[in-house]
């Protein structure tokens, strides 16, 4: 979830001690190179000189899925927290600094991490660092500055969820789909813990998962290897270790049922209908299959020459959308899904039954290798062109990293993409797409029953 506080000036404590690091290890891909800290912080680089800009993201190991049973919500609470001051810096002050030096900055929290950047000119990436290392150790929570934000995040809520249909909805999917899993409870969390969540819960979130070695920094744009890392050491290296709790990640019960679920609002113009499925990802469940459920993804429902889209959109006019979307970037199983938005005057049951009889063709017909081969080339283009971009390379090291991965294994993406062959693909669609496992989600326009 983003967050844009309110702006302010700082002046810091006192210097701080260089620590060692381990030797940097280079990767190939795209040029990056990665080392330790003495505290445990990795830091990667991933220099760009096109333009004198820089990225700076820290990324903290820990997000909803790491709430306290009865206090959902506390990650995305402590992420809004952050800007809240220190001990040496006001409330509001971080934002107005580096909005002074002509940056931007922003955070966001998922089930599984919470992230906070700063885009800014490479000779600002100082005091951006002065800025992020000061709040990863320095954090100020006291009634007056916490109970204020408890009311900003709860409004937070009713802005994108409970006044918007679909992601209500979505909300409600998701819940049906995990049974078990933390992923059951949304980042943002239920408004009765909301309404709870008290100064002590966000410190002792804080105390628990704000720590160097819980933590990523990925550095990308106009910098070089040796910079980082004396800033990372002057600035971060002085954070000290702490031990940090073990993520609690239940396991999924077996699913043996369907379900249903509708709702109706008068905020919606056009039904809207989905599908999800457990899926593995890359680190839970049948790991294998990711890769191929990637490319099995883009060919269903990847954009406008997909399967599900030619036949429902283009040649039976059943729908003004169809996709198939699936990401595998979660520490937990994931979802595979399918999207669409239903035309004019065409019934639930009549969409429906022409989107299975595609599936349906698809299984007994298999997907065309050449379809399958198509979507490998736009996927691996896609990775390319995110090399030109000053923090979309930062975003998918740090999420990698975070969840559990390795920079080797953002480096080897496009060739683990090439190498699903389309046998691989159709045996993800066989053991991903069953009717008797699905929940199924109709959002129709109406009054609410």
């Amino acid at each position: 979830m983003g967050h844009a506080p309110p702006l302010k000036p700082i002046v810091f404590a006192a210097a701080f001690a260089l620590v060692l690091a381990a030797p940097a290890v280079r990767a190939q891909r795209f040029e990056s190179s990665t080392f330790t800290l003495a505290n445990g912080l990795q830091v990667v680089v991933i220099p760009n000189h096109r333009a004198p800009l820089v990225s700076q993201m820290i990324w903290y190991k820990a997000g909803g899925a790491d709430d306290p049973r009865g206090h959902s919500g506390v990650a995305h609470f402590l992420e809004h927290l952050m800007y809240r001051g220190t001990k040496s810096l006001p409330a509001g002050a971080f934002n107005r600094i580096v909005a002074a030096n002509g940056g931007r900055d922003n955070a966001f929290t998922t089930h599984d991490y919470t992230a906070f950047f700063q885009d800014v000119a490479s000779d600002r990436l100082e005091t951006v660092m002065k800025l992020e290392a000061d709040r990863m150790t320095n954090l100020a929570l006291t009634d007056a500055n916490v109970l204020p934000e408890r009311q900003v995040i709860i409004e937070e809520r009713h802005s994108r969820v409970d006044n918007a249909p679909a992601s209500l909805f979505r909300e409600a999917l998701d819940a049906a789909l995990y049974i078990h899993l933390p992923y059951h409870t949304p980042v943002i969390g239920w408004l009765n813990e909301m309404s709870a969540l008290s100064t002590s819960d966000a410190r002792a979130f804080y105390r628990a998962w704000y720590a160097p070695n819980n933590a990523v920094l990925v550095i990308s744009g106009d910098v070089t290897v040796p910079q980082v890392r004396a800033l990372a050491e002057k600035y971060y290296g002085p954070a000290p270790r702490r031990a940090v709790p073990p993520h609690l990640r239940l396991v999924e019960p077996p699913h043996v049922a369907s379900q249903t679920l509708t709702m109706k609002s008068p905020r919606v113009a056009d039904p809207v209908w989905m599908r999800a499925w457990l899926a593995p990802s890359y680190t839970a469940g049948d790991t294998k299959q990711a890769y191929a459920l990637q490319v099995l993804a883009e060919v269903l429902g990847g954009g406008p020459t997909s399967l599900l889209y030619r036949r429902l959109v283009v040649e039976q006019k059943l729908a003004l959308n169809a996709m198939a979307f699936y990401d595998p970037a979660t520490r937990d199983l994931s979802s595979f899904n399918f999207y669409a938005v239903l035309a004019k005057n065409v019934t639930v049951a009549d969409f429906q039954a022409a989107l299975d009889a595609v599936v349906r063709d698809a299984v007994a017909h298999r997907l065309s290798a050449a379809e399958v081969e198509r979507a490998k080339s736009r996927m691996r283009a896609e990775s390319v062109f995110a090399q030109d971009s000053l923090d979309g390379l930062a975003r998918e090291v740090g999420a990698a990293i975070a969840d559990g991965r390795s920079l080797e294994d953002v480096e080897a993406w496009p060739d683990r993409i090439g190498a699903v062959t389309a046998e691989q693909v159709d045996a993800a669609l066989k053991s991903i797409v069953k009717d008797d496992v699905a929940v199924t989600g109709v959002l129709l326009p109406g009054a609410t029953s």
